[in-house]
C-alpha cells in the first residue's frame, strides 16, 4: 500500500450514526493514501464499536473523556504520519473528489499554508460557515448594535459574515473553520497545533490567526465541497450559545491587548442583552436569555468559563460532538 499523504483527524461525541456516514463519504470520494484517526471523546452511544468495525484506513484513539475539540484534535494529530493534516467535523458528507481537490490545491500553491473548502446544508444550498471575517471593534459594535441581525450578510454592518460571497471562488480568508481545515503537518508542528486553554468554538479562530502572523494566508478552495450538517453536532441552545460566547471571549483575550480586548468583551455582553431584550420582556427563554443570564461566566473566556458554566466537570450529553 502506499504510504499516506493525508491524515484526517475527526474528534467524535456520541455521533454514531453520523461519524459513520462521515468516514464511509472519505473512503468512497478519495482516491489520496489517507489515513483516518477518530478520536472518541468517551462516547457512550456505541460509537468506538462502530468506528472499529469499519477497519482500514481508520484508527480509533479513546480519550476517556471528552477533552473538547483542540485537545482531541492535538492527540489525533499525535497518532498520524501523512503530510498533509486535514481536520473535518463528524456532521459532514465529502462529496466525490472534494479532498484530491483540496490537496491537489494546497500541493501546487503551497504559498497559503492553510486550506479550506466549500459547505453546504443539507439541502445543497451554501453554509457560510466554512470561513469568516476576524473580529473587529467595528464588527463587534455592530453586533452590540444589532446591526449584523438586521443587515445580515453586510460587508458593512455585518463584517464577519465576509457578505454576500458564496464560497464559491478561491478567496484569502481571515479565519477557516475547523469543520474542514487543511495544512501542512510540517505548519502545523510550526504553530504548535490547537491551543488547548480553548474548549469548544473559538479555537479555529485562534488558529488561523496565529498561522497569519506566521506568515500563512488561510484560503478557500471552492471545488473542496462538503455538506455540513450545521449543529448536528451539538443541539442548539442557550448553553451551545454561551460556549461561543466563551470562545469568542477567549479570542479576545489570546490576541487583543487587554483595554481592547475588555472593551471588546463589554460589546458582546451588549449584543446579548440587546438579543435577550425581547424575550425577557415576554417572559420566555430563549438562546440569548441564557447567554445573557450566565454573562458573568462566559466573559472571562476558557478554561475558567468551564467550571462556571457547568456546575461539575464532565460536559453534559446534550453537548454531542466536541
Amino acid at each position: 500500500m502506499a504510504a499516506p499523504e493525508l491524515a484526517i483527524i475527526i474528534v467524535n461525541y456520541n455521533t454514531r450514526d453520523e461519524v459513520l456516514e462521515c468516514v464511509q463519504s472519505v473512503v468512497s470520494t478519495t482516491a489520496v493514501p489517507l489515513e483516518i484517526v477518530v478520536v472518541d471523546n468517551g462516547s457512550v452511544d456505541d460509537s468506538v464499536a462502530g468506528l472499529r468495525a469499519f477497519g482500514s484506513p481508520v484508527t480509533v484513539v479513546e480519550a476517556g473523556a471528552n477533552l473538547g475539540f483542540a485537545k482531541g484534535v492535538n492527540r489525533g494529530v499525535e497518532h498520524t504520519h501523512a503530510p498533509w493534516v486535514l481536520l473535518l467535523n463528524p456532521d459532514t458528507i465529502v462529496l466525490d473528489g472534494a479532498l484530491d481537490a483540496l490537496v491537489a490545491f494546497a500541493n501546487a500553491h503551497p504559498e497559503f499554508g492553510v486550506y479550506g473548502g466549500r459547505t453546504l446544508r443539507p439541502d445543497r444550498s451554501t453554509d457560510p460557515s466554512s470561513c469568516w471575517g476576524a473580529m473587529s471593534l467595528w464588527s463587534l459594535t455592530c453586533f452590540a448594535l444589532g446591526l449584523t441581525t438586521i443587515f445580515k450578510r453586510s460587508r458593512l454592518f455585518d463584517p464577519e459574515s465576509l457578505g454576500q460571497w458564496n464560497r464559491d471562488s478561491v478567496r484569502e480568508v481571515p479565519i477557516v473553520t475547523g469543520c474542514l481545515l487543511l495544512i501542512a503537518r510540517e505548519n502545523w508542528r510550526r504553530l504548535g497545533g490547537m491551543d488547548e486553554r480553548f474548549f469548544l468554538y473559538g479555537e479555529d479562530a485562534e488558529f488561523s490567526g496565529r498561522a497569519r502572523k506566521g506568515g500563512l494566508r488561510p484560503v478557500i478552495v471552492p471545488d473542496a465541497t462538503i455538506i455540513h450538517a450545521v449543529g448536528g453536532s451539538t443541539v442548539p441552545g442557550g448553553r451551545k450559545m454561551s460556549l461561543v460566547m466563551a470562545g469568542k471571549a477567549t479570542v479576545l483575550n489570546t490576541q487583543w491587548r487587554p483595554l481592547r480586548a475588555a472593551i471588546g468583551i463589554a460589546l458582546l455582553q451588549m449584543g446579548a442583552g440587546l438579543r435577550a431584550a425581547p424575550y425577557a420582556l415576554r417572559r420566555k427563554d430563549g438562546t440569548w436569555t441564557h447567554a445573557w443570564a450566565h454573562r458573568r461566566d462566559w466573559r472571562g473566556g476558557y478554561p475558567e468559563a468551564m467550571a462556571r458554566l457547568f456546575d461539575d466537570q464532565l460536559v453534559p450529553h446534550e453537548l454531542k460532538g466536541a
